[in-house]
């Protein structure tokens, strides 16, 4: 099993990063039908073939996922889209 953990820094006040997670996770879900639901200050995700969080911290978002057989083969990728995303919504 392959897995991503990334690290981003942030500027945003929490409440903004918030939605802006959100936001990341309601186009996840759209796109990949991806299923998410937040447990405090960390939203977990899943579907066949991975699970994850995505942890909001002070000044710092933790991405972690664990990727399945087939998905594992597209590690890089996938966390060459993830870096993306974080680049461009929590600069």
């Amino acid at each position: 099993m392959s897995s991503i953990d990334i690290r981003h820094p942030h500027t945003l006040a929490p409440a903004k990063a918030r939605k802006a997670v959100e936001e990341v996770a309601q186009k996840l879900a759209e796109r990949f039908d991806v299923e998410y639901g937040w447990e405090d200050d960390i939203l977990n995700f899943s579907r066949s073939g991975v699970d994850g969080k995505i942890a909001l911290k002070p000044n710092q978002l933790h991405v972690t996922a664990q990727l399945g057989f087939l998905l594992g083969a597209l590690k890089g990728p996938i966390e060459s889209e993830i870096r993306r995303v974080l680049e461009e919504r929590f600069k």
